[in-house]
């Protein structure tokens, strides 16, 4: 009888771990905030390392290796031209001029870390984010806001690589 269960036990953790090893999930979570008192929009982008030093290694250096000891001095550089190129915003109908302040690991995340300077107010935001779409085709990117008091929150994904918010 012992060696039926544990048989079912193997079986059922094989199962488990196949399923796994199978599917893998693309997806990012950013959190946009304006901060009235400093007239500013910071953004934390949550993106899986292994994710994001593929998307390096396919656009700018092939050897990259994230979150090591060897990490690369150019890893910010690059960063920051990927989200440049990847990640943009219109406030009030304006293009933003969005800076990267930088970033840090947290287990098998990296955050990064973006900020929008000078925004006296915000009666609307556009938001495109193509971040690791170059990566997997079923990427999906939940953007989080907190803006003016209201909370909202939307996915992007290959289809819908867009959204505008108002808040008037």
């Amino acid at each position: 009888m012992t060696f039926l269960k544990v048989t079912l036990i193997g079986v059922f953790l094989f199962s488990i771990n196949a399923f796994t090893a199978l599917h893998k999930y693309y997806v990012s979570v950013t959190e946009v905030h304006y901060v009235e008192q400093s007239q500013a929009v910071q953004m934390i982008s949550r993106v899986f390392i292994d994710d994001m030093e593929m998307a390096l290694q396919n656009n700018y250096n092939d050897t990259i290796i994230l979150a090591g000891k060897n990490e690369s001095k150019l890893v910010n550089d690059y960063l920051r031209e990927y989200f440049n190129a990847r990640f943009k915003t219109k406030i009030n109908g304006e293009r933003s001029n969005i800076i990267f302040i930088g970033k840090e690991y947290e287990g098998d995340v990296m955050k990064c870390y973006l900020e929008i300077k000078n925004v006296e107010q915000i009666n609307s935001i556009e938001i495109s984010d193509e971040v690791l779409f170059d990566v997997a085709e079923n990427q999906q990117n939940i953007i989080k806001t907190d803006i003016n008091g209201k909370q909202k929150s939307f996915i992007l994904n290959a289809d819908t690589r867009n959204k505008v918010l108002n808040f008037k």
